[in-house]
């Protein structure tokens, strides 16, 4: 009869000692769970929803390029979808006193 109390005694201090562990690795499992379930759930959401493009009121399309911003024509257009100028990055390009005609520069050539 005391030989069953040991055992008994001992099956009940291994179970409580193990019942932390378990529990703490069952809640863990269940957050990566429940994590992945809501990454997965934001991801399709983002590539479902197409962003709508608003254009600046100075953006222009140039083929094989894509989208610029400010006046093309000016020497120190950034030549970017982001960034209007070197000098004047923020805008505007009218009546800005940096403004420089692309066709105003003298072009060079080699001697032959």
């Amino acid at each position: 009869m005391n030989f069953k109390n040991t055992v008994l005694e001992t099956v009940i201090i291994l179970v409580i000692g193990l019942m932390p562990p378990l529990l703490s690795i069952w809640f863990v499992r269940r957050a990566e769970i429940q994590a992945r379930e809501r990454l997965s759930a934001a991801i399709s959401t983002a590539t479902s929803r197409q962003i709508p493009r608003t254009l600046a009121p100075d953006q222009t399309y140039l083929e094989g390029v894509g989208y610029l911003v400010g006046d093309i024509t000016c020497r120190f257009n950034a030549r970017s979808a982001y960034l209007r100028c070197a000098v004047n990055p923020a805008g505007p390009c009218q009546e800005c006193r940096h403004y420089e005609s692309l066709e105003s520069l003298k072009v060079y050539s080699l001697p032959d």
